[in-house]
């Protein structure tokens, strides 16, 4: 087996607060913002890292990215410690916050960009070459004689990708990439990662609260809630573990009641469409039509699966 490209044991990472504790008294609190979380990535994975707010997600990065030392807990990135090695690991990796900028915001793109060549001491052929591949899969090309001020949130992040990728990381983190985009915006750039994923070989790791990131971009999932890993699997495998209800829609010859079904519960009805939702540790799908079809006549039917939302929705419950 190969050596994880990122590899961490027992990870923890506590802060020190101060609460209330009378009119003019204050105490000191610990605060626990990552509980001992283990978790191995392999060489060329697109992983998904989801929780709600607070839950752990963004100190976890920076305790990869080597921002954060961590409190307890053993931490590998390509190998190395990223709070003892920053400067050579911010060769091997490159970094998307959503909600910050790499960019200088009064100078145009280009400008930037060449900045970051110096930054990383990348050599003006590859700088170019990358440029250009990177210009060209983000239709960057117009936009890179614009003041970063002038672009729109859009534009800017498939600007800051291109800045995380120019000196070819072999590992890219991104924290929320996609918040605040349009439809079409964050479309381009679920297209690139997946490109640069398969192309090159790029290890992803994405935090996001957009579950249809996940849904189109990662085969695992990690679910950390207050500090803890609370689910590490494929999302095929969370999503069959969890996701034990499903929705039969048919469409009758007529419109009329509610279905009566042994299994099932109808839970919404358009004319002739009627939904049924029912669980498939109980009944199959073909179980559920054979007995809607003794009572009505069927004119076309589907099944739909529970979304990712939902899942997770029901992880937390539990």
């Amino acid at each position: 087996m190969t050596e994880p490209v990122i590899d961490v044991a027992g990870l923890s990472k506590s802060f020190t607060v101060m609460r209330k504790a009378g009119r003019v008294r204050r105490r000191r609190e610990q605060m626990v913002a990552v509980a001992g979380i283990d978790l191995h990535i392999e060489r060329g994975a697109m992983v998904g890292y989801i929780g709600p707010n607070g839950a752990g997600k963004s100190t976890t990065i920076k305790m990869l990215t080597g921002i954060l030392v961590p409190t307890a807990g053993r931490v590998r990135v390509d190998g190395l410690e990223p709070s003892r090695a920053r400067t050579e690991l911010a060769k091997r990796i490159g970094v998307v916050f959503g909600q910050r900028s790499q960019l200088w915001w009064d100078l145009p793109l280009r400008d930037s960009f060449d900045l970051l060549r110096h930054v990383y001491r990348v050599p003006a052929e590859r700088h170019a070459a990358n440029l250009q591949r990177y210009a060209d899969g983000l239709d960057l090309g117009p936009l890179l004689d614009v003041p970063v001020r002038q672009l729109s949130l859009g534009q800017r992040m498939r600007g800051e990708l291109t800045a995380a990728l120019l000196h070819d990381p072999a590992i890219l983190l991104l924290d929320e990439p996609t918040i605040g985009l349009d439809v079409i915006s964050k479309e381009a750039v679920r297209e690139f990662l997946v490109a640069i994923n398969r192309d090159q070989g790029t290890t992803v790791l994405l935090t996001t609260h957009d579950l249809t990131d996940v849904e189109r971009l990662c085969e695992r999932l990690l679910i950390i809630d207050h500090g803890i890993l609370i689910e590490d699997g494929t999302v095929a495998g969370i999503t069959s573990r969890y996701g034990t209800e499903r929705t039969l829609v048919v469409d009758l010859a007529e419109p009329g009641e509610p279905l009566r079904i042994a299994g099932a519960a109808v839970t919404r009805v358009e004319g002739p469409r009627q939904w049924l939702r029912f669980r498939r540790d109980e009944v199959s799908a073909s179980e559920l039509l054979t007995r809607v079809t003794a009572q009505v006549e069927v004119r076309d039917l589907s099944v739909e699966e529970p979304d990712i939302e939902s899942i997770v929705r029901e992880i937390y419950r539990r």
